[in-house]
C-alpha cells in the first residue's frame, strides 16, 4: 500500500512538473523580437520592461492592482522610443472593458511623432462595441469579417493585431481570445522608426496633448512585437508571464500570474 501511494504520488509530481513546463512554453514566443511589455506590476508599474521606451506618463490613469486603469479623458503614455525600426509587428493587449459606451478608444496605439501615423487596438469606433485595427484616416483599417461585439463587461480578453508586409501592402489579422475574427489585405505598409514611435493607452492617438478617443477599461499586459505572430503562437500567450533574455541585459525572468 505504502508504495503505491508513493507511486501515486510521484505519478502526480511529474504530472504536475510536466503541466507547468506545457505552460512556460509558448511564452517565449518570438520574444527575441519584443521591442516594448508592459506588465504594469509593482515596482516596474511605468516600465518598458525591454528597456525602449521611457516610463509611462499618467494623464489622469492610475495604475492599481498591476492594471492600468484608464477612464473617460484618462490616459496613458510611453514615448521615447529608442529601439530598432519596426516593420512587421504584433500588437498584443490583455484587458477588461468596465464599460462597453465609453468608446472610440485604444488599449494599445503605436503612433509616430512626426505625423499622424497610427496603428492602434481600438474599440467601438466605426461599429459600436466591436474591435478595429485603427489607423491614421483609416488607412489600414476595414471592419473585421465577421468581427466580435463584445455585450458583456468585466471579462479579461486578449486582443491582438498583427501587421504583414504583403508587396507594400499591410495584411491585417486580428484575434480576440486568439480566435481570428478579421483577415484582410489593405492600405500601405508602413513602420515606426528609432525615436519616432510612442505608445498610447485610452486615447486613440495624439502624443502628449491628448488626442480624440476614449475607453472605460483595465489593462492587465501590453506588448509590441516586432514581427508577425501566428495565430497558434498568440494562442500560447499568457499575461505577465514570459522569460525573456533582453537585448544587451541579464536574463531575466518575469513570473506574476495573478491568484484570483
Amino acid at each position: 500500500m505504502k508504495y503505491l501511494e508513493r507511486c501515486c504520488t510521484w505519478v502526480c509530481s511529474v504530472l504536475l512538473l510536466f503541466n507547468l513546463s506545457m505552460t512556460a512554453l509558448g511564452q517565449a514566443e518570438k520574444a527575441d523580437t519584443l521591442v516594448g511589455h508592459w506588465t504594469f506590476e509593482k515596482g516596474v508599474e511605468l516600465e518598458d520592461l525591454m528597456g525602449n521606451f521611457a516610463d509611462i506618463k499618467l494623464m489622469g490613469a492610475t495604475i492599481e492592482d498591476g492594471q492600468l486603469n484608464v477612464d473617460l479623458g484618462k490616459w496613458a503614455i510611453a514615448s521615447g522610443y529608442d529601439g530598432p525600426d519596426i516593420g512587421e509587428k504584433t500588437l498584443v493587449s490583455w484587458a477588461i472593458m468596465d464599460n462597453l459606451d465609453v468608446q472610440k478608444g485604444s488599449i494599445l496605439t503605436i503612433d509616430r511623432l512626426s505625423d499622424p501615423t497610427f496603428d492602434a487596438i481600438v474599440f467601438g469606433e466605426r461599429q459600436n462595441h466591436r474591435w478595429m485595427a485603427g489607423s491614421g484616416w483609416f488607412h489600414r483599417t476595414q471592419d473585421p469579417k465577421p468581427g466580435f461585439e463584445e455585450k458583456k463587461a468585466g471579462e479579461l480578453i486578449m486582443m491582438a493585431i498583427s501587421y504583414e508586409d504583403d508587396g507594400g501592402t499591410a495584411r491585417v489579422r486580428i484575434y480576440r481570445n486568439a480566435d481570428e475574427i478579421g483577415d484582410y489585405t489593405f492600405g500601405q505598409f508602413v513602420t515606426f522608426d528609432n525615436k519616432d514611435a510612442e505608445a498610447i493607452w485610452g486615447k486613440r492617438h495624439g502624443g502628449l496633448a491628448g488626442g480624440p478617443g476614449d475607453l472605460d477599461a483595465h489593462i492587465e499586459d501590453s506588448r509590441i512585437y516586432a514581427s508577425v505572430l501566428s495565430q497558434a503562437e498568440i494562442e500560447k500567450l499568457l499575461p505577465d508571464t514570459l522569460d525573456v533574455e533582453a537585448d544587451g541585459k541579464l536574463a531575466t525572468v518575469w513570473a506574476r500570474l495573478k491568484i484570483e
